[in-house]
């Protein structure tokens, strides 16, 4: 993935280095302006004084252009003023640019620059030092050299600091996201960064507020309804009179009991997340099938997760499965899946209509009848989903072939 602050840095130095070979190019093309014209026919009028008039013989111009390219160590030619080459010494430059009346630069083939003076008399002087091409390259690509290094050493700092900034507001996100609820983003500037870091430090300060305050009720609650859970089950120790009103008593302690576990569990899950060790979940859930009389079967499957929160899954599957199972044989299977694990609990119950499948992951939610039968209270197959997303994975509900429900879940 390529870094912002690369991006920002090659832009901008980029951008410079374009603007600037784009001024050189400019000023090399641009016509011609007052001042160099004036200064271009001083050149020509001085150069014409030096060679002899048009109407002389060709040899005299030839002798003479070679003594000036000598002297002044320069490429010369002359030419007509229908380009028709009269006299040159040293290397081969072009003609004139045909329909140009003035003086101007031409390119001759390879490198450098030569000027063509036009001459009172109408012919055209053009003229290249000998060595102009290398020094003109060599300058050239120093000044962009120098430029461009200065345009890098400059541009470094401001890319850095303003992707630095952005660097740490990222490790900041993390941290909260990962639990971290203390996590806060310096604040360094006025610009659109620095209002960015304080929208996440408010952000940040709510979501803390609103943890914490579950945390406490949670703990509050499961104080204040286990005390007098304690007290009840004391007294029912004491009550010998009626022995069915005791056990049903109990029956509603453990219910009682249960529910807070499981609200406990899933605060704790979302809070903390899931651990991750290596757990064989074909033995875990044939240690379960144990307690609960069920059938197992499958593969032996070593994946990375909590084997307390994988144990609380295959537990209230099962019992869920015993539970509406109407007296039907329990049925689990453990399978690969990839990198993961796949585990079906199977029963011959009745089943769950289509349109309650996905409603019953949902926390408190009890199917039609189930309110009345007093068993069970909506909390465990919202558990089992919460625990296999922390898994990297999820659960659903299906119709099994034949008749009764089949809960897929599907882990790492």
């Amino acid at each position: 993935m390529r870094r912002l602050s690369h991006q920002i840095y090659l832009t901008v130095v980029g951008a410079l280095l374009l603007f600037a070979v784009l001024i050189s190019a400019a000023w090399m093309l641009s016509p011609a302006r007052g001042e160099e014209r004036d200064l271009a026919a001083g050149y020509a009028a001085t150069v014409a004084e030096l060679l002899p008039p048009a109407d002389r013989p060709v040899h005299e111009l030839q002798e003479a252009v070679a003594r000036l390219a000598d002297r002044l160590r320069l490429d010369i030619a002359v030419f007509a003023a229908d380009g028709t080459r009269l006299a040159s010494a040293g290397r081969r430059l072009p003609a004139p640019h045909q329909g140009l009346a003035e003086s101007h630069w031409v390119r001759p083939r390879g490198h450098g620059l030569a000027v063509a003076l036009r001459l009172p008399d109408g012919r055209f002087f053009v003229a290249r030092s000998l060595h102009a091409p290398a020094r003109t390259h060599r300058f050239f690509l120093t000044s962009l050299a120098l430029l461009a290094a200065a345009v890098a050493l400059g541009a470094w700092p401001l890319s850095r600091r303003l992707t630095g900034r952005l660097e740490r507001l990222r490790q900041r996100v993390e941290d909260l996201g990962g639990g971290k609820l203390e996590a806060r983003a310096p604040i360094e500037g006025r610009d659109e960064v620095a209002a960015l870091a304080r929208s996440f430090n408010s952000a940040a300060e709510r979501i803390e507020a609103l943890v914490m305050a579950q945390r406490r009720m949670l703990a509050f609650a499961s104080h204040e309804l286990r005390s007098p859970l304690a007290r009840l089950s004391v007294a029912l120790e004491m009550m010998a009179a009626d022995p069915a009103l005791k056990a049903r008593a109990r029956r509603d302690l453990a219910e009682l009991d249960g529910l807070i576990g499981e609200l406990l569990e899933a605060s704790r899950l979302e809070a903390q997340g899931a651990r991750a060790e290596a757990v064989d979940l074909l033995a875990l859930v044939a240690e379960e099938a144990a307690r609960s009389g069920a059938d197992v079967e499958g593969v032996p499957v070593v994946l990375r997760g909590d084997a307390r929160l994988l144990r609380r899954l295959v537990r209230n599957l099962l019992e869920n499965a015993r539970r509406h199972g109407a007296g039907s044989a329990v049925e689990a299977r453990v399978e690969s899946d990839g990198p993961g694990a796949r585990l079906s609990v199977a029963d011959r119950g009745p089943g769950v209509p289509e349109s309650e499948r996905e409603r019953i992951f949902e926390p408190f939610y009890r199917p039609p009848g189930s309110a009345e039968s007093g068993e069970g209270y909506g909390l465990g197959l919202a558990l089992v989903r919460q625990i296999a997303r922390a898994h990297g994975g999820d659960a659903r509900c299906l119709a099994r072939e034949g008749g009764g429900t089949m809960f897929e879940v599907l882990l790492g």
